[in-house]
């Protein structure tokens, strides 16, 4: 199988499994599949936790802080099932907002905007254009999650469940790829082809990193 081949396989896996999930989340929040749902919305954080224990030094530490996490979300069961959109709602939130602050302090005085530090990453040093373009590309970003946390919580506070479900769900991953697309095709523009590199190439040598 050659690389390309095997890059679009998981490309087309990764895309499945987002709208897989995305669909059953929004089938249980509209359709109060309650056991399912609470399933669904601690997923996340599970695949997180489970992530940090895997790369923790202590085995014995990561081990009973799993048993623990699996004792306390069994005796929160009840809980978490009746209020799972609301565990929906803090993380979509939480994830957004967070990636607002992210982009965001990056921008405050004597600070390197963060798609600036990609970029210088990639293929510093970087042009005067360059630098302007990635500092606005950094507010941009920082408006877009902005927006969608706002959003997020306006319609959960406003607007029917449905609604609100269809949004998270269905809208914020196709927002920020449109973002991507739209600052690929700006980028195209306003920048030499030398100094081209964009932001999915910065993220891939980023976490090539790690």
């Amino acid at each position: 199988m050659s690389a390309t081949r095997g890059r679009k396989l998981r490309l087309a896996a990764i895309v499945a499994l987002i709208v897989g999930y995305a669909s059953l989340s929004h089938y249980c929040i509209t359709g109060g599949r309650r056991e399912l749902g609470a399933a669904l919305a601690v997923f996340p954080l599970l695949a997180l936790g489970a992530s940090l224990l895997r790369r923790s030094k202590g085995p014995l530490i990561a081990a009973a802080a799993g048993v623990a996490a699996a004792l306390l979300l069994y005796d929160c069961r009840p809980l978490l099932e009746r209020n799972f959109a609301l565990v929906y709602l803090l993380e979509e939130c939480g994830m957004n907002g967070l990636l607002a602050a992210v982009f965001g302090r990056s921008l405050r005085t004597g600070h390197t905007p963060l798609c600036t530090r990609l970029a210088d990453q990639l293929h510093g040093p970087l042009t005067p254009a360059e630098l302007r373009y990635t500092r606005r590309v950094t507010l941009a970003w920082t408006l877009l999650f902005v927006a969608i946390t706002l959003t997020t919580l306006g319609l959960y506070l406003a607007a029917p469940l449905a609604a609100w479900s269809f949004f998270v769900n269905f809208v914020t991953v196709p927002l920020i790829a449109a973002m991507f697309v739209a600052e690929l095709a700006v980028r195209r523009r306003v920048l030499p082809p030398a100094d081209r590199g964009g932001m999915l190439a910065s993220l891939r040598l980023f976490f090539a990193d790690r």
